[in-house]
């Protein structure tokens, strides 16, 4: 019965439907990490052990070992289309989910200079409807090698995969960070 309970509670972790602030929800990519000392392990027997957090920290663990690595992080330029009324709410959305992966997103300049190799459109339907298709095959002209939307997935032709609110974030992080080549 812990394990059914625990694997309701852990869909919901990765869904981001039980949100954790600095966790899951507006991580801080530079916020140095808490050194204290690990607690003890206990006897045998008992409940078992789980944190809800390990799933993101697992993801923000191999961004960190990248950055120690590589002097970097893995990095996604969220391209925003439209006037800002059009596309915060998802260039904020799609900030938080790929930070919470420890992956850092570049707003400012074009794809091209900002070191990335994957993208995040992010805007309205409506606008995703009259540019997505276009803006995407762009993106690959100037390298792009993956191509992501914030918002439900749709019919965007030259989109690999869609972030949405509800998503499974934790396996796409993990994707994500495979793709880039981040162990």
């Amino acid at each position: 019965r812990l394990a059914d309970t625990w694997a309701v509670r852990s869909a919901k972790l990765a869904k981001r439907r039980e949100p954790v602030t600095g966790v899951s929800e507006f991580p801080h990519l530079a916020e140095k990490p808490v050194v204290r000392e690990p607690a003890p392990e206990p006897p045998s027997g008992g409940l078992p052990r789980v944190r809800r957090d390990e799933a993101f920290e697992a993801l923000r663990a191999r961004s960190d070992a990248h950055l120690a690595a590589t002097g970097a992080r893995p990095r996604v330029h969220l391209t925003a289309l439209g006037p800002a009324a059009a596309h915060t709410a998802r260039l904020t959305f799609a900030a938080n989910l790929f930070q919470a992966g420890g992956i850092e997103t570049v707003t400012e300049g074009d794809f091209g200079e900002s070191g990335a190799r994957e993208v995040c459109l992010c805007s309205s339907d409506a606008l995703y409807g009259e540019q997505a298709e276009s803006t995407a095959a762009a993106l690959r002209e100037a390298g792009a090698e993956h191509v992501f939307l914030a918002g439900r997935p749709g019919p965007y032709p030259g989109v690999d995969t869609y972030v949405f609110a509800g998503c499974d974030a934790v396996a796409l992080l993990s994707a994500t960070l495979d793709r880039m080549g981040v162990s």
